[in-house]
This record gives structure tokens, C-alpha cells and sequence, in this order.
């Protein structure tokens, strides 16, 4: 990756010069865009990459202090690919200063090598989340009301904590799209969760259904992050894998959760609010074909999901069948032993020690 020493310089924009130079490049281009704060002409349009934008003042109560909230806007799309170049950068950081430091003391395959690399990523990514996800529900007492996820739709106004968390989350996955000209292998998996995740996630912040989006990415993500994490203990050590197990296990539960919080919100609370119509001026978008249509590819994902989690299951408990079978055939073998008939010659020997045996006395009577 990025933030290497190089011995030999390879042609300029040639594969292997971007390879080992790209996030020295997104970084010297991050570094334009700081600059640009420095100077009064660029300013305006460095602070619309820097800075969250679409900012309303709102008063709530007569006593209380004006709060500041946010809605979206075509801008967001400057602020989208600053933290773009951003994720890129961490991403460059943290495989050059962690992960193949670690790729070096384990001595992985080249296939062990690539699935390591992105469990690291991924773990360090969702483990981030989760904990910005969780302060977020904490705050916000989205968790405690379940009528909170429709109650009030449209939903145009967002906390910053909650359009900065979007705005990261689109970026990051973003930023995983040019990561795979990267990659040599199992491009295709990569590119269909990356591909999920980037339509979900947009469609719930366009869609004003931030609320909901929040509250099913933060479990997601937990147990995602269990699933690298215990990705990772199993490569270092193949015996650790109870890990695997606690997986499965919440893997199920947040497929029902999903399902469950997805069906009271466009089946039973968003039909039965005030606010029914389209109207993008208002952001709102509460019709009966929007709505069945985000509720249909929430449930095509996770019935996909369950699929590849019943394959992946399957897959193992062959694998183990059939080791547990090779052991029982090595180990048969062994565990009976073979009888062994005596020779002739042996049979003749025998006879000839139990005549040495035999007292003297005998011996001159068989003689007389």
C-alpha cells in the first residue's frame, strides 16, 4: 500500500506506481483541499468539502436555546469525497503500520494473507461504528420508542452527530470501490456487500429514514465485527474458533430484528401517519409504492444473506464430517491388533523348550 520505502521507482501512472504511491497522491490531494482554507478566494469552496453543510437554526420551545440541525443537499456530495480521500488514507495506515506487521510474524498463505488483510480492515471499521452508533442511539433515545423510527415523518432534520455519521459511512464504502482495483482475487463477493451497503445506506439517508437506517446498522455491525474478529483469532491460532459460534448465533437474531423493526415501519407505522404523499420539496416520500419497494429489497437481502449464511454453515459441517471420518479410518488400524498364527518352525521350538522343562526323572522314564 501506500507509505512505503521503494527501492526501485517503477514508470509513472503505470499499475504498479499507483499501487504503491495512490495514498501518497489521495493524501497530497486532501492536503490542496486544507489549503485551500488558507486563502479567501478558495475558502468558501474548502469549507463546502471540510465542513457538514445545509445547517438550520431551529427553536423547539420559547425557554429553550436555538438547536442547530442539518438536512441534505446536493453539497454533500463535495463533503462525500473529502472523507473519501480521508478513509483512503487510514486505510493505507492502517495496513502498513498494523496488519502487515502482523502478516509478517504469522507467515500466512497468499489466499489466509488477502482474507486477513480484510478482516482487519473491516474489523477496525465496524468496531468504530458500532461505538459511534451506539453513542448515537444513547443520545437520541432512538431504541427506547419504537414508534420514534415513523412517528414525525418526514424525518428532514438530522443532529450533526447523525448527517456526520452518514456522511463517513457513504465515504467509506465509497472508498472501497477503488480499493478493489487492488485486490487479485475474490473481487466479485467484495463487490456485491460493497455495492448493498452503498445502496442501503444512501437510499435511507435520501429517503429521510435516517431513524431506521441507525437502528439497523448498529447491530449489523456488531456482529459483523464478531465475525472478522474471530476471522482474525482463527488465523492466528486454527483452534480458536468459538468465536465462529456466538456469530451464528447473533447472525440469526439481527436477520429477525431486521425483518421485525422493516415490517412495523413500512407495514404498520408509515401508512398510518398524517403525512401521506411525494413530494420532494419536502422530503417526503410516504407512498405506498416507495415504501413496499424499500421493504421488498430489505427482504431480498436478508433472505440472500441467510442463503450464503445456510451455504457457509453446510460448507463447515461437511468439512468437519469429513475429518472426523479420516481420524476414525487412522485410527482403526491401530486400535485392533492382529492375531498372528504360530509356525511350524515356532510350533517345533515351543515343544523343544517344554521337553528342556521337563525334570530328569521323567526323562529316564520315557527312556526305560
Amino acid at each position: 500500500m501506500g507509505f512505503r520505502k521503494k527501492n526501485k521507482s517503477p514508470p509513472v501512472l503505470s499499475h504498479e506506481f499507483v499501487i504503491q504511491n495512490h495514498a501518497d497522491m489521495v493524501s497530497c490531494l486532501a492536503m490542496i483541499i486544507l489549503l485551500g482554507l488558507m486563502f479567501e478566494v478558495t475558502a468558501k469552496f474548502a469549507i463546502m468539502f471540510i465542513t457538514v453543510q445545509y445547517n438550520v437554526t431551529q427553536v423547539l420551545d420559547e425557554k429553550s436555546d436555538p438547536v442547530n440541525l442539518y438536512q441534505y443537499g446536493p453539497k454533500d456530495v463535495a463533503t462525500v469525497f473529502f472523507y473519501l480521500l480521508i478513509a483512503v488514507i487510514l486505510h493505507a495506515l492502517i495496513q502498513e503500520y498494523i496488519l502487515d506487521k502482523m502478516n509478517r510474524r504469522l507467515h500466512l498463505s497468499k489466499t489466509k494473507h488477502s482474507k486477513f488483510n480484510e478482516s482487519g480492515q473491516l474489523a477496525a471499521f465496524y468496531l468504530f461504528s458500532f461505538i459511534w452508533g451506539c453513542s448515537i442511539l444513547t443520545a437520541e433515545d432512538f431504541a427506547t420508542n419504537p414508534t420514534f423510527l415513523w412517528e414525525g415523518y418526514p424525518h428532514t432534520h438530522m443532529v450533526f452527530q447523525v448527517k456526520f455519521f452518514y456522511i463517513c459511512q457513504i465515504a467509506y464504502w465509497l472508498h472501497a470501490l477503488p480499493e478493489l482495483y487492488f485486490q487479485k482475487e475474490d473481487i466479485p463477493r467484495q463487490l456485491y456487500y460493497i455495492c448493498l451497503y452503498v445502496v442501503h445506506i444512501t437510499g435511507a439517508y435520501v429517503l429521510n429514514l435516517h431513524r431506521l437506517g441507525l437502528v439497523l446498522l448498529v447491530p449489523h455491525y456488531l456482529v459483523e465485527l464478531l465475525f472478522h474478529a474471530s476471522r482474525l483469532f482463527y488465523f492466528s491460532d486454527e483452534n480458536k474458533q468459538k468465536g465462529f459460534t456466538l456469530w451464528a448465533l447473533l447472525f440469526v437474531i439481527a436477520r429477525l430484528l431486521t425483518l421485525t423493526l422493516s415490517v412495523l415501519t413500512f407495514g404498520f407505522g408509515l401508512p398510518r401517519t398524517e403525512n401521506q404523499g411525494f413530494s420532494l420539496a419536502e422530503g417526503n416520500f410516504n407512498v405506498l409504492t416507495i415504501r413496499m419497494t424499500c421493504l421488498a429489497a430489505i427482504c431480498l437481502t436478508q433472505a440472500w444473506m441467510m442463503w450464503k449464511f445456510i451455504n457457509f454453515q453446510l460448507k463447515k459441517w461437511r468439512e468437519h464430517s469429513q475429518n472426523q471420518a479420516s481420524k476414525k479410518k487412522a485410527v482403526s488400524p491401530k486400535s485392533k491388533p492382529q492375531k498372528r498364527e504360530p509356525t511350524r518352525g515356532g510350533a517345533a521350538n515351543g515343544v523343544l523348550k517344554s521337553e528342556d522343562k521337563t525334570s530328569p526323572r521323567a526323562r529316564k522314564a520315557k527312556a526305560s
